[in-house]
């Protein structure tokens, strides 16, 4: 037997499996950092249900708690009654929703106040693309503009106008940290992953043209399912429940 060149064969071996562990020891720590710097902000015992339960929150945590008031408004009676979506003259290439200047540059003249909606890419898909009006930069998740795609074109149209009338008092949201430790403990199944976290406006849409939109922490998982909770109250709603309360406060 050739012994020097086994020893050399079981020093290479030793070698890779020795960087194999070492990668896999550094997935291990990055997913835990990751972990760590998302649900810094949640209680200890709220982490650890989080692990038992299985839950990922792959979103960092806002730290904002800005005061927020009720906003007043009208809806344009054309937005929602029998809408169909407008076809646009010729189409434009999809790519200009990525440039805000572009996009506005493009289709300003055909959309009108284009430049007070943001893009939410999250909410969007290959055939959609989904923007919300907004509001000292935060958007109205009631209040939408679709611009619809075929072949990485932008084809048509589908908008939701409004004028606002005001703003109501105005009082500090509750910490996107609080809301998820009641969302973890009793209203997220075993296995979400989630996606994503932002602070907007949300009301449920009457049959006139005067609505309100409150303060509302939206959180998105990665199944698409979507929760508001009022940043205010703490009251729980989903997206196809539009606006009522689905659970108790979180105070």
């Amino acid at each position: 037997m050739d012994w020097g060149r086994a020893k050399n064969v079981l020093i290479i071996s030793f070698l890779l499996l020795n960087i194999l562990l070492g990668y896999q020891l550094w997935l291990d720590i990055r997913e835990q950092l990751n972990i760590n710097v998302n649900s810094a902000e949640l209680p200890q015992d709220k982490v650890l249900l989080m692990q038992q339960k299985r839950i990922s929150l792959e979103a960092n945590l806002p730290l904002e708690t800005p005061e927020l008031g009720d906003l007043t408004y009208l809806l344009h009676s054309d937005s929602r009654k029998n809408a169909e979506p407008v076809i646009l003259d010729k189409p434009v290439d999809s790519t200009i929703i990525y440039s805000k200047t572009q996009l506005v540059k493009t289709l300003g003249s055909k959309i009108p106040e284009l430049d007070q909606y943001a893009f939410d890419l999250l909410n969007s898909s290959v055939d959609k693309f989904v923007l919300y009006r907004v509001v000292e930069g935060r958007p109205m998740f009631d209040v939408k503009l679709t611009l619809y795609i075929s072949n990485q074109k932008i084809t048509s149209f589908l908008q939701d106008r409004v004028e606002l009338l005001g703003t109501g008092e105005a009082k500090q949201v509750l910490p996107a940290a609080k809301v998820m430790a009641s969302l973890i403990e009793t209203y997220l199944p075993d296995g979400a992953v989630i996606s994503d976290i932002q602070l907007g406006y949300k009301g449920q849409i009457f049959d006139s043209e005067k609505q309100v939109s409150v303060p509302s922490w939206r959180v998105m998982l990665e199944n698409g399912h979507l929760l508001y909770v009022h940043a205010i109250s703490g009251e729980v709603a989903t997206d196809e429940e539009q606006g009522e309360a689905a659970a108790n406060g979180l105070r």
